[in-house]
């Protein structure tokens, strides 16, 4: 008992700042640790298949991340909660459950086996301009012209990696030859920025824990149905697969339960600036744990775009420091925000 409450003071002397790092660490190596295990995969096959798909490890990392938000917010799921949704709310979680929980990482997971973590990095940076473009317009948010400019270098850079990448699967996409790997991130950016806005749009009343659930169970139903009739009923013959739930269990003890955790007690004492700075630094961070733990040494297109996102980080840094002294109050809505922002893939 002493030792609990020893560790338990310990945890929450801890400064918020060290549970941001180690989540941000932690999502930022996410695709790497995904690509990698899938190369485990590959070496260890079952029949000819690889247990550990990219399919496998989405479908499984959801059922891990939905074990973890029951833990966390079974609570929200009342009786008074429940009555208290509309049949918009249900038809706006549904819809923001197929295109968040479902296409958009199905996407991206598509994505991983085509191009290079590095790329998929830099064109999702594609999705803070759309969501700030439509939380203007649609949410009248006022933002300064510094976070302006900041995503405009940011969109750039994912632009430029995008059009100098030189992929041997190609796409035609607005008369342009792009890879298909880069259009399929772009695509499941603009369609999470959507969704974050609808999101705030509409579901401002609804508990996190009813989103966030409905989401995931939602989102793996939809995606499990869609795999089933697009590559047939055998896609998921390795699902129980020993060799499959070893690796899937230490994926989600680091991705799922320590990053998720790391980043909720790193959102009790966190700062407004503290949290956008995670957000900020995420691609960076998430470019070099692709070349530590996959060895991906940045092409020319990267240097490029990585320059242009380095100037949007900057930007953004600057005009995010001058709202948070503009907006002392860390007020509930921003922390609910700061619980759904994007700073990439978390297995969920």
């Amino acid at each position: 008992m002493k030792i609990t409450n020893n560790l338990q003071k310990i945890l929450n002397q801890t400064p918020s700042s060290v549970y941001l790092i180690f989540a941000v660490l932690i999502f930022a190596s996410s695709n790497s640790l995904t690509r990698k295990i899938v190369e485990i995969g590959k070496y260890n096959l079952i029949d000819g298949r690889n247990p550990i798909s990219l399919c496998n490890v989405l479908f499984i990392g959801n059922i891990c991340a939905f074990g973890l938000m029951i833990l966390i917010f079974h609570k929200h799921w009342t009786l008074h909660n429940l009555k208290a949704l509309t049949r918009k709310d249900w038809i706006s979680l549904t819809v923001m459950g197929i295109l968040s929980g479902a296409i958009a990482p199905a996407l991206i997971f598509t994505a991983l086996g085509q191009t290079n973590v590095t790329n998929i990095v830099l064109i999702g940076r594609i999705e803070p301009i759309f969501t700030l473009v439509l939380s203007v317009w649609l949410l009248q948010s006022q933002v300064n012209s510094w976070t302006i400019l900041g995503s405009l270098a940011s969109f750039a850079g994912a632009v430029t990696t995008a059009f100098l990448t030189n992929s041997p699967q190609k796409m035609t996409m607005w008369g342009f030859q792009l890879g298909t790997g880069e259009i399929l991130v772009a695509i499941a950016a603009v369609i999470v920025s959507i969704s974050t806005v609808v999101n705030k749009l509409q579901l401002r009343s609804i508990p996190l824990g009813i989103i966030t659930i409905y989401r995931n169970v939602l989102g793996t139903l939809i995606f499990f149905i869609l795999a089933n009739f697009l590559y047939g009923a055998k896609h998921f013959a390795d699902v129980l697969s020993p060799f499959l739930w070893q690796w899937m269990l230490i994926y989600a003890a680091i991705i799922v339960v320590t990053g998720q955790l790391c980043w909720l007690m790193g959102l009790k004492k966190a700062t407004s600036t503290e949290l956008n700075l995670a957000s900020l630094f995420n691609p960076i961070i998430a470019i070099f744990m692709a070349y530590l733990i996959l060895g991906e040494v940045p092409t020319s297109a990267q240097y490029w775009g990585g320059s242009l996102l380095l100037i949007g980080v900057v930007l953004s840094f600057i005009g995010n420091l001058y709202q948070s002294r503009t907006n002392q109050k860390l007020s509930k809505p921003i922390l609910r925000e700061a619980m759904e922002m994007n700073i990439g893939f978390r297995g969920i």
